[in-house]
């Protein structure tokens, strides 16, 4: 076994960027042909206020399907961040509703205590030898729990108005919720591609017995993945309260699935070591256009979900056939 770190890290990149243009381009295409045949046939699908509507929608998920690209590069799995959605979007509530802090520092405890919740994740599945979706299971029930414990299971409003009304400013006619998702997109993409620790996810994905032998330190790597996953979930619990204009102790419930089905449908493989944050976002927005176009149409939201669970499906057989293939 080669000892040069810098040999496994290669071999990773090279792992992650064989047909990833490919993979890129055919749900880009894919995107680009349903968006068009909604444009056409969907009566009220292209209109500013539908497609703003649409972006504002696609944007919560997309963000937290950014931290969850990590994971699954990873090899892993998160199903904890719904809950870390609804906790940090709770705690900011109730610092701003019950102990009267200014919108900063509520944000701030808010955003901080939903990543906690990553790293305790990213303790249990490295230091505990858990595996990721037994240890994210029990966090994401955990902390549900916590969340109707603080928040007595009732919903929490009367938030400020200068908060909320974040949420429905537009820069140059994009939505503020948009610019925060695409923000956080090119964060995240420049993580992936341009440092040790994307290169190191790679890595871990494709073999972490060798990323280890090579030098990479798993336990940090894994804090650290787990950590930014729950950051990304919090930040999307942010957005999402502020956009509600409220708390709800239900929210973020069955996002973790969205998540995974944006990033499977973008090209990441559960597998690990392949997928990028263009393929998620392309991916996220497939989804949201896939469910407006269907809302408009009149078709009911559960055979939209038959819809998107088929294509994750799908998305799967595809990855699992190239894999046989090679």
């Amino acid at each position: 076994m080669n000892g040069n770190p810098k040999n496994a890290t290669a071999q990773a990149a090279r792992t992650r960027f064989k047909g990833s243009f490919i993979a890129e381009g055919t749900i880009l295409v894919v995107f680009l042909v349903l968006f068009v045949a909604s444009a056409i046939f969907v009566r009220g699908f292209f209109t500013p206020h539908n497609l703003s509507n649409l972006v504002r929608q696609a944007s919560i998920n997309g963000v937290i399907a950014l931290g969850m690209t990590f994971v699954i590069v990873s090899a892993g799995i998160d199903l904890s961040v719904g809950s870390s959605v609804g906790f940090a979007g709770m705690l900011a509530a109730l610092m701003m509703t019950r102990f009267g802090m200014g919108i900063f520092p509520a944000v701030l405890i808010g955003l901080i205590g939903g990543t906690l919740v990553g790293l305790v994740n990213g303790i249990v599945v490295f230091d505990g030898k858990v595996p990721p979706f037994i240890a994210t299971l029990g966090s994401m029930t955990v902390v549900r729990g916590v969340i109707m414990l603080i928040s007595g299971a009732r919903m929490v409003s009367g938030l400020p108005r200068s908060f909320t009304n974040f949420a429905q400013l537009t820069v140059l006619g994009v939505p503020s919720l948009v610019l925060v998702w695409f923000s956080a997109a090119i964060v995240a993409g420049f993580i992936m591609r341009k440092t040790v620790f994307g290169r190191n996810i790679y890595a871990m994905g494709s073999n972490p017995e060798a990323a280890r032998l090579s030098g990479i330190n798993l336990r940090l790597n894994y804090y650290g993945i787990y950590a930014f996953s729950a950051l990304m979930s919090s930040i999307a619990g942010i957005m999402l309260t502020m956009r509600l204009a409220n708390a709800l102790p239900t929210a973020g419930n069955g996002y973790e699935l969205d998540a995974i089905a944006a990033c499977v449908i973008g090209g990441a493989s559960l597998n690990g070591a392949e997928g990028t944050i263009v393929g998620t976002v392309i991916g996220a927005m497939l989804m949201a256009t896939l469910r407006n176009s269907g809302t408009l149409l009149g078709i009911d939201p559960f055979v939209l979900q038959i819809l998107i669970g088929a294509l994750i499906v799908v998305a799967v057989l595809i990855d699992q056939v190239q894999k046989h293939k090679q």
